[in-house]
């Protein structure tokens, strides 16, 4: 970025003040260029813009939306919407039933609205000006963003209180001791992917029809630890794992013999998936 400063406020004749005036403009001018991304940030100035406009390149678009892997059952939130081409992205090259973007920069919204008009995307692509830490996240399947990680990390307990499988895709900022469950790099810009957990930390009372136990479970994001208490016998879990509402984990019933069990968690219960090799005999509940 060019630096600019202003001369020193001296006696100057009316020549020399136009001379420098018509030099200052032209420097300012030259450095446009340079610092189109933050003047557009500000042709609003009552707008006040916690994050720059800066565009997302297409080949990062393309990898968020690969990771996520958006489908035509995703509804897709976009959280500094900025022109839109995430939120239209989604839904003209992935198909997804809909999306929404965010910004509270009208200009931004003024310019994603004509692009999703002119991509022919209008009918399920809509763009609210509005502060995206009061809009309303609940309908999302997935959720996607390229805002600074200050913002990622006060965001961060609103988005680990959606609904678990929601998943998330950051453009360049991560969310700190939250670690993301895959990553990327497009031509040195960080992707960072996540699904939102489960809430799965506490006890848990396992029916089974070879004998009931307990699994005690710690939980810190989506790693999981825990042990399990068969005959009053305590034996850690064999290789747990929390991704969204699924949960999978591994109790040894006898010595050398791990039994696997696979389920997904609904509030205070998990239900058996098939691939559990006590799938269809086995329930757990909060205990």
């Amino acid at each position: 970025m060019t630096a600019i400063t202003s001369p020193p406020a001296t006696p100057q004749s009316p020549a020399l003040r136009r001379h420098l005036a018509l030099a200052l403009a032209a420097g300012l001018f030259g450095a446009l260029p340079l610092i189109a991304a933050p003047v557009a940030a500000q042709t609003n100035r009552s707008v006040n813009l916690d994050v720059p406009f800066v565009p997302t390149p297409d080949d990062v678009v393309e990898r968020m939306l690969d990771m996520a892997q958006v489908g035509n059952q995703d509804y897709v939130i976009d959280l500094g919407s900025g022109d839109g081409r995430i939120a239209i992205a989604a839904v003209k090259d992935r198909g997804a039933k809909g999306a929404m973007g965010v910004d509270i920069d009208p200009a931004r919204i003024a310019e994603a609205t004509n692009n999703a008009k002119m991509a022919g995307v209008s009918d399920a692509v809509e763009f609210r000006q509005q502060n995206l830490f009061e809009t309303d996240l609940s309908q999302a399947s997935v959720i996607t963003m390229y805002l600074l990680q200050r913002i990622n990390l006060k965001l961060r307990p609103t988005l680990l209180e959606l609904r678990p499988g929601t998943r998330i895709v950051s453009h360049a900022f991560s969310m700190d001791d939250w670690k993301p469950d895959a990553e990327a790099n497009v031509d040195g810009r960080n992707v960072y992917f996540w699904i939102v957990p489960a809430k799965v930390d506490g006890n848990w009372k396992v029916q089974n029809p070879g004998g009931d136990f307990t699994v005690d479970l710690t939980q810190e994001f989506q790693k999981i630890a825990g042990t399990a208490t068969v005959d009053g016998k305590s034996v850690p879990l064999s290789d747990p794992k929390l991704q969204g509402d699924r949960i999978e984990f591994g109790v040894e019933t006898a010595p050398g013999k791990i039994l696997r069990y696979v389920g997904r968690v609904t509030g205070g219960s998990i239900e058996p998936l098939p691939e559990s090799q006590r799938a269809g005999d086995w329930r757990a509940t909060r205990g």
